[in-house]
């Protein structure tokens, strides 16, 4: 055996293990799980079915509380994840299936991240957040502590959500993102701000106050520009986005209104 195994570990049916594998104790991985080359699996980590874990990350990493609490919380990941080298995801998470990683993501304490969410390169959540089903973190995204992110929302590379209005300090208040919003590429958005559902926050943009539904803001300081609508050029209709995107969506190959009507709760 060329991996290190701890007591209580139950491994399935056609797993392979790559060279220099440490696995701790009371560990679960189901079956067709590969797990690259010296990547590290803490105690107390559940590893669903036909996942794929790349080379150096760190699954169950201690968290912020271990000198007062050295119990480690289960962490779960869903099945047919794809996670890749040198992500680093620490305890206490439950992440949902088909869930996808960039290279060195790093996911703190306690995050609850649902179906079909992909993660880009470079990405940092940092503890406590909300992430919901089919949502998009493009490279180098940092999220702060306490974020609440709905679903189908794209958030693009170098946006920073922020959670701390007096910084330093322990009163934070985390960014609400709601369901089919887009944050473009070096947005910054202030603490306890929401974006409602289906707004567009421009490049660059400097969000200091909430953005309504359906809205347009840009510039620094942000100012509000109207409807999505308005973003369509030369007669096509490219917002709301759904409406004229849908790979990887569950709505792929059929209209949205069409979808929409079959499930209700979305």
């Amino acid at each position: 055996m060329n991996y290190y195994k701890g007591k209580n570990v139950n491994i399935g049916n056609d797993v392979k293990i790559g060279f220099g594998v440490i696995i701790e104790d009371d560990v679960t991985i189901e079956n067709n799980v590969i797990i690259d080359s010296y990547t590290k699996i803490c105690n107390n980590v559940y590893i669903k079915k036909n996942t794929y874990i790349g080379s150096n990350c760190i699954i169950g990493e201690i968290g912020i509380n271990y000198h007062t609490n050295h119990q480690r919380k289960k962490t779960i990941i869903g099945e047919k994840s794809l996670i890749r080298s040198y992500t680093v995801i620490y305890s206490e998470n439950i992440l949902g299936d088909f869930f996808e990683t960039g290279h060195r993501v790093t996911i703190r304490e306690r995050s609850n991240i649902a179906c079909n969410v992909r993660i880009g390169t470079l990405c940092d959540i940092q503890g406590d957040c909300e992430i919901g089903e089919y949502t998009r973190l493009h490279s180098n995204v940092h999220i702060g502590k306490l974020s609440n992110i709905g679903k189908y929302v794209w958030i693009f590379p170098y946006v920073i959500l922020t959670n701390d209005p007096t910084p330093p300090s322990d009163n934070l208040k985390g960014v609400t993102v709601e369901d089919y919003s887009v944050i473009a590429t070096g947005s910054t958005i202030l603490p306890g701000i929401t974006i409602a559902t289906n707004a567009f926050v421009g490049a660059n943009t400097l969000v200091s106050k909430n953005v309504l539904k359906g809205t347009v803001v840009v510039g620094n300081p942000q100012v509000n520009i109207g409807s999505i609508e308005k973003l369509n050029k030369n007669g096509i209709n490219t917002y709301p986005w759904m409406y004229s995107f849908d790979k990887g969506m569950p709505w792929q190959g059929i209209e949205f209104d069409m979808w929409m009507k079959n499930n209700k709760n979305n």
